[in-house]
């Protein structure tokens, strides 16, 4: 079986500058992994490379044995929600349907199939009420669930989310891990960026530990240890450590 993501001596630049450095690791089908380092480490660009979002890249990169472009509906990418304009004129329905056009024809014309995946998918975020609001109404949590609706209603088979628990709420936070736990369940493969050290053992199965260049791979438990994380994170990795122990 393919590794539902690999990566092999990646590297990427913004202009002049090298963010990811000579990266090479695999993520295997149906894990749930967080992809952890400092600020500026380049997570989300490592995202962003994988979706074909950035130009200056050299490396390979193949999901589930083949090029991005050849399995793009196999993989669903959720930016982080601060990129997105919410005051985009928008219902949140029609946010949702976005997930299924890429399985629609020209005219992207929605049929009762795609419908019931969107009503659906809206259900399980606790969003179906808000079905006919516009996307400026709602806070930032319900936001960030319609985000997920949106990557569920595509259907893919490995998920891309760049920090989907930044600013929400417990009890969203709470309703998301669950349902990356659910996808899991349904053999599906989730990468997601996440800044809580402290709840990634609890939340995932491996980590993948970045700061430019990759510093560790695998179970969480081999991923979190002071070497590591001092490798990563400097003079800052006493204070992880010592957070990781209570």
């Amino acid at each position: 079986m393919n590794p539902a993501l690999e990566i092999e001596q990646l590297s990427a630049y913004y202009g002049q500058r090298l963010v990811l450095s000579d990266l090479s690791f695999s993520i295997p089908q149906g894990k749930l992994v967080a992809l952890i380092g400092p600020n500026g480490a380049g997570k989300s660009t490592l995202l962003k490379a994988v979706v074909g979002l950035l130009d200056r890249v050299s490396g390979r990169i193949a999901c589930f044995g083949r090029p991005f472009h050849k399995v793009s509906l196999q993989v669903a990418y959720v930016p982080q929600r601060s990129v997105v304009d919410w005051d985009f004129p928008i219902t949140v329905e029609e946010l949702v349907a976005m997930g299924r056009y890429g399985r629609l024809g020209l005219f992207r014309w929605l049929r009762a199939e795609d419908r019931q995946i969107i009503t659906e998918s809206l259900e399980a975020v606790g969003m179906l009420e808000y079905r006919t609001r516009q996307i400026s109404q709602l806070s930032g949590g319900q936001q960030q669930r319609v985000f997920i609706a949106r990557a569920f209603a595509q259907q893919a088979d490995l998920y891309l989310m760049d920090e989907p628990f930044s600013a929400v709420d417990l009890g969203t936070e709470s309703l998301l891990v669950q349902l990356l736990q659910e996808l899991r369940r349904r053999g599906k493969t989730v990468v997601v960026v996440h800044h809580d050290l402290a709840s990634v053992k609890n939340y995932f199965d491996e980590a993948v530990l970045l700061n430019i260049r990759l510093i560790a791979e695998g179970e969480v438990r081999t991923v979190l240890t002071p070497p590591y994380l001092h490798a990563a994170y400097g003079k800052n990795s006493m204070l992880f450590e010592e957070m990781l122990r209570t």
